[in-house]
């Protein structure tokens, strides 16, 4: 095996590990949450259930980027040098608001989230499966909110934005216990 794919390799098991191990924590304080805790709302905000729709909502999208089953991924220019992850997340704002196809319904309840929760990561995994050295390095999306970036980014994307949800819905369990 060459260098190119043995990194490529590496790189695809930090980004599977980073998004289950996430997802996985999401899913888990669902899955422990009273169904009242899970489906309140307190303060104008999201119920943690309407987070983990949220959260499987983007995943689909991201997940959709990363197989190339929409056509916003495009070839980066020649000259595009990746920026190390942790300097984009870091500028990423702390609070945000999403998109209109991504805000969750106004009831959503903790077993819907779960399920599609698990089902946007059955997308991923399949994403991630799809994903070539060449498509992940000079493939790519721009955002206004992370600039250009590649599609391994959009899978590190992924993974810190479902890490970040979580920490929003286990503020948003702590409100009801």
């Amino acid at each position: 095996m060459d260098k190119k794919q043995s990194a490529h390799l590496s790189r695809l098991r930090h980004l599977r590990e980073a998004f289950s191990s996430a997802n996985e924590h999401l899913v888990g304080a669902l899955r422990a949450a009273a169904p009242e805790a899970a489906e309140h709302a307190d303060r104008g905000g999201w119920s943690a259930a309407q987070v983990g729709w949220h959260v499987a909502s983007v995943n689909t999208r991201f997940a959709a980027l990363i197989a190339g089953d929409v056509p916003a991924a495009k070839p980066l220019p020649d000259d595009f040098v990746e920026r190390p992850w942790p300097e984009i997340a870091a500028a990423i704002p702390d609070k945000l608001e999403a998109a209109t196809a991504a805000q969750p319904p106004a009831k959503v309840t903790g077993h819907d989230a779960i399920a599609a929760l698990e089902a946007s990561a059955v997308k991923m995994a399949h994403a991630f499966d799809s994903l070539t050295p060449e498509r992940g390095a000079r493939i790519g999306v721009t955002n206004g909110l992370v600039g250009t970036i590649n599609l391994y980014q959009v899978g590190e994307w992924a993974a810190s934005h479902v890490a970040r949800h979580y920490e929003q819905a286990m503020r948003a369990l702590s409100q009801r216990t």
